[in-house]
């Protein structure tokens, strides 16, 4: 093997030219896959089609109709919904609101179907029209009516009537890529011209429409701002660290061109970002970042030894070629294990990073070295401080191993222990911090309305028409007042508070019979009045199924978190087992639903993926190092820093979301690199150089130790600025990525080498070693470019 590594890295330099002509034009061929990029910016993206709350939600919206929506809040400054001016306002932005593209249904208090009776007529009409001719005592009649409507209060208009809303619900083309774009805009334009026309409002927009285009413009400016900071952190930390023009120049075209490709093949693929994957070239670069650092930092340690320039870049690529393709492998099979998430964007995620890390490994090996050769690369003098350094620790983790490794194994499990505290909480309205406005809307709409979280009811009857029984209508009113009753419920929208007010409408709006009616051909017989007295788009289609069989009960809850929301449907369904028929019995269903689910399916899921990419890596280790025992012991420091970083934010944050699915699995396959690198000069000094455990672990610090402090410090402040952006998935998979790898060093300077001393006591050779060989270095000198 070490034959053909020296063979490889000599053809690479006779082939140079070449092979960077070949590098050129692969890049144009993939990079022109960038132009095929889309984004998807719909919040449904991270429920695959398999996905149980998503296909319960599709099946309730097959029966009634979708309900993406936007939502539009009034805030009249003055605090009073029913002034003239604010009432025109409403009136105007619900008609103007007919003209959003896609829309199907629009309401709002000016257009709310009110009823009653007028000489046994049943009138349905408007709530009011023309505000600017009402009297003052229209206006109080109108206002009267909406905060003593269950349909209106804590829906569209707020309890004390400061706050009211317009609804209106889109049914965008289900291939559409502009359609939320269109909508979003339209509604933005609409905001602006009412705010400039009515200056004593506040417009709030909110709604998953407006969610849904809050994903991309946040990825568009995670991608505009984190990538360049990105590509400056970088520029400096290789400048300081490196301290070679051309050595730092060198990595920023590998990098550039394994992001490059990545994309180009993600387009030519027909992969469509999202607000997560959207931020694979950063974690690409970052990777690819420190496969250039191992080549370029042994390249200055054979130059230090007095090799010639080309002679220290065949060194530099024979002893790296191994470790190299192990470590990109093992990152590949970490990312790809990500494929395991019901998260198509994390699917996308690893996809993309694991095709930018086997382009960066190609590079690395082939267009690194080729440019070295080409471009004027000299090693600086240096007195070799940061050498010493390694050496200085090497000698102190040799002389305290004995009380370094139970110290260190202690340390992790009492961090351990903070896993139990950790409790799972997806609110996609949280995915957002206050620097946004969607953020900024979404809580005043909790605070003053009902909220944004919903739970949604198909409540069948068993027989065509059933929803007129009065058996069924009593049965979904028990069920409904049950839930007025639940903790967070601020709002429970259902078939009974029409049936009742239109019962009580025909009988000359006698409050007593403000109930539902005892005969099933009356409840038909009023239902049908009051659909055919209905105008265009303000139909039942989206309460009632069209064989009349069932109906929709719409729950929206407020300040609950994603196990409250989990619980309270639990409770709803063990309420109905027990006290509903049969044909009730189902699951709530919704976006919120969706959400609070979706970080227990992960994780259940991604366990597997997580299993099976540590016998996948555990396999390759053992194959690689040809020694059962090293690729066992690799093992300990690749597992415990995920444990451990989720036992440390258990202690200080206690609550995590969707991130948690896939951050094992992330950094299983990056914290594997240092300990393969590690491993490897290990065994090169037990088995090349014929040297004792002590002094291969000796060697292993000054020859990888540096290479190894630098790409720890680049991969932390590469995933360090994901912490920057306003997407909470994103941030916390940057914070607890970098905690990661962090730990991951940490165990490999203080855990590893101990536990290497203690078990690998076979060799024979030196066991008699002399009493000053603990203070011994290497005859290799560090170096720096």
């Amino acid at each position: 093997m070490d034959a053909f590594e020296r063979h490889f890295a000599n053809w690479v330099i006779a082939q140079r030219w070449w092979i960077l002509l070949a590098t050129l034009l692969i890049v144009i061929a993939t990079g022109t896959g960038i132009g095929q990029l889309s984004f998807n910016n719909d919040n449904r993206v991270y429920f695959s089609k398999q996905n149980p709350q998503l296909l319960a939600l599709e099946a309730l919206e097959n029966t009634f109709s979708e309900n993406e929506n936007v939502l539009i809040a009034v805030a009249p400054k003055d605090g009073n919904v029913f002034t003239r001016s604010t009432l025109q306002a409403v009136q105007e932005i619900t008609e103007r609101a007919w003209f959003t593209p896609y829309s199907s249904r629009v309401g709002s208090l000016s257009n709310f179907q009110h009823s009653y009776s007028e000489s046994d007529d049943l009138i349905v009409e408007d709530l009011y029209q023309n505000p600017q001719d009402l009297s003052d005592a229209e206006i109080e009649r109108i206002k009267q009516i909406a905060l003593s409507e269950p349909l209106l209060v804590k829906n569209l208009i707020s309890v004390d009537g400061s706050v009211t809303a317009i609804n209106i619900n889109v049914l965008k083309p289900k291939k559409s890529k502009t359609a939320i774009a269109e909508i979003a805009s339209f509604t933005r334009q609409l905001k602006t011209e009412i705010e400039a026309k009515y200056p004593d409002i506040t417009l709030h927009l909110a709604g998953g429409i407006m969610f849904g285009n809050a994903f991309q413009e946040v990825s568009q400016e995670d991608g505009a701002t984190l990538l360049p900071l990105m590509y400056g952190i970088l520029l400096i930390t290789m400048a300081l660290l490196l301290r070679s023009v051309w050595g730092t120049f060198a990595t920023l075209i590998i990098i550039a061109i394994s992001s490059s490709t990545a994309l180009g093949l993600t387009g030519w693929l027909g992969i469509s970002l999202s607000a997560s994957s959207v931020n694979a070239p950063t974690v690409i670069l970052t990777l690819a970042v420190a496969d250039c650092i191992h080549i370029l930092t042994s390249f200055a340690v054979a130059m230090r030894k007095g090799l010639t320039k080309q002679a220290a870049i065949v060194e530099s690529v024979r002893i790296n070629f191994q470790p190299l393709i192990l470590t990109s492998l093992t990152t590949a099979i970490g990312f790809l294990s990500m494929n395991f998430s019901d998260a198509p964007p994390f699917r996308d995620l690893g996809n993309i990073v694991a095709m930018g890390v086997m382009a960066a490994m190609i590079f690395a090996l082939l267009t690194l070295p080729s440019l070295m050769a080409v471009l004027p690369m000299k090693v600086k003098k240096s007195n070799d401080r940061g050498s010493n350094s390694i050496d200085s620790v090497a000698n102190f983790v040799i002389k305290r191993r004995k009380v370094l490794l139970p110290v260190s194994l202690i340390v992790v499990l009492i961090s351990m222990v903070g896993m139990s505290r950790i409790e799972l909480d997806d609110n996609f309205i949280e995915y957002f911090d206050q620097r946004y406005e969607i953020r900024q809307s979404a809580d005043f709409i909790r605070d003053n309305l009902a909220g944004m979280d919903t739970i949604e009811y198909a409540l069948d009857s068993g027989e065509s028409s059933g929803i007129n029984s009065p058996a069924y209508l009593a049965k979904i009113e028990e069920f409904a007042n049950w839930y007025r009753q639940q903790p967070y419920v601020t709002h429970v929208t259902v078939l009974t508070d029409i049936i009742k007010r239109l019962n009580k409408n025909l009988h000359n709006d006698d409050p007593a019979f403000y109930k539902i009616p005892e005969n099933r051909e009356l409840a038909a017989q009023y239902l049908l009045m009051y659909e055919m007295s209905l105008p265009y788009g303000l139909d039942l289609n989206d309460q009632i199924n069209v064989d009349k069989s069932s109906t929709r009960m719409i729950v929206l809850v407020n300040g609950a978190s994603s196990k409250q929301i989990r619980e309270t449907d639990a409770h709803a369904r063990a309420w109905l087992a027990q006290y509903a028929p049969k044909t009730m019995q189902t699951h709530g269903a919704s976006i919120s639903m969706m959400f609070s689910n979706i970080s227990k399916t992960n994780i259940d899921q991604m366990l597997s993926g997580t299993l099976i990419a540590l016998m996948m890596i555990s396999l390759l280790l053992i194959a690689a190092l040809k020694s059962l025992r090293l690729g066992l012991l690799s093992l300990v420091p690749n597992l415990f820093p995920a444990l451990m970083t989720f036992g440390i934010w258990g202690f200080f944050v206690g609550e995590v979301g969707l991130t948690v699915a896939i951050v094992g699995t992330l950094t299983l396959g990056i914290v594997v690199d240092d300990t393969v690198h590690f491993l490897s000069k290990y065994q090169r000094a037990r088995t090349e150089l014929g040297k004792n455990a002590e002094e291969a672990v000796r060697y292993a610090f000054h020859t990888v130790g540096r290479a190894l402090v630098i790409t720890t410090v680049v991969l932390v402040l590469g995933f360090s600025t994901l912490i920057l952006s306003g997407f909470k998935l994103n941030a916390d998979m940057g914070i607890l990525t970098a905690m990661a790898i962090s730990i991951a060093l940490i165990l490999d300077v203080f855990c590893l080498p101990p536990l290497l001393m203690l078990l690998d006591r076979s060799d024979k050779k030196h066991q008699n070693s002399t009493k000053n060989s603990s203070t011994q270095t290497p005859q290799t000198s560090g170096a720096t470019l």
